[in-house]
């Protein structure tokens, strides 16, 4: 059986990211998902100075761990004034201390959403430029405009055209 590893990039505890990712990772047939918490990875602000100090964090280390563990990465990005969150982006400034592929080129599929019409489209586009660089093998992208309007704790995503658009880069997936 397959092994996906989901998560938010947020660290909102009701973060509707989280909700995207494990609501997308729940849709592949055959295949185990571990949810990830970037709360539980919570670290320094990345420094070389703390680096040179301290070392590399072993929370840093853990996550890395977790990631060499999945067949597949599923992530939802939230946005934060354009960009990624101050807590995904600290995890990942110091797992690539680890190693510059970070991503462990595991098959990849990057998402965002927020409350409003561009669901998180401008930090998608960050990730969908950078993490390849990053050792991520980005298989598909996916924007989910509107969360409050398209999402349900219960069903998942209530517009049948997006949650459509969902299920074919699911498909597109080898897992």
């Amino acid at each position: 059986m397959k092994k996906i590893i989901a998560f938010g990039a947020s660290s909102s505890k009701d973060s509707i990211n989280k909700q995207l990712a494990t609501y997308a990772a729940g849709q592949f047939e055959n295949a185990t998902v571990e949810v990830l918490d970037l709360n539980d990875y919570e670290m320094p602000i990345f420094s070389i100075d703390l680096e040179a100090a301290t070392g590399v964090p072993t929370l840093a280390t853990d996550f890395f761990n977790k990631l060499g563990t999945a067949d597949l990465l599923v992530i939802s990005f939230a946005e934060h004034n354009g960009a990624y969150s101050a807590a995904f982006k600290n995890i990942f400034d110091w797992i690539s201390r680890i190693h510059a592929t970070t991503f462990q080129e595991k098959q990849t599929l990057i998402m965002a959403t927020s409350p409003g019409p561009r669901g998180g489209s401008s930090v998608l586009e960050i990730a969908k430029n950078r993490l390849p660089f990053q050792g991520a093998n980005v298989k598909g992208s996916f924007s989910l405009p509107s969360f409050n309007d398209n999402f349900d704790s219960k069903n998942g995503i209530t517009n049948k055209e997006l949650n459509n658009q969902l299920f074919e880069i699911i498909k597109s997936i080898n897992l």
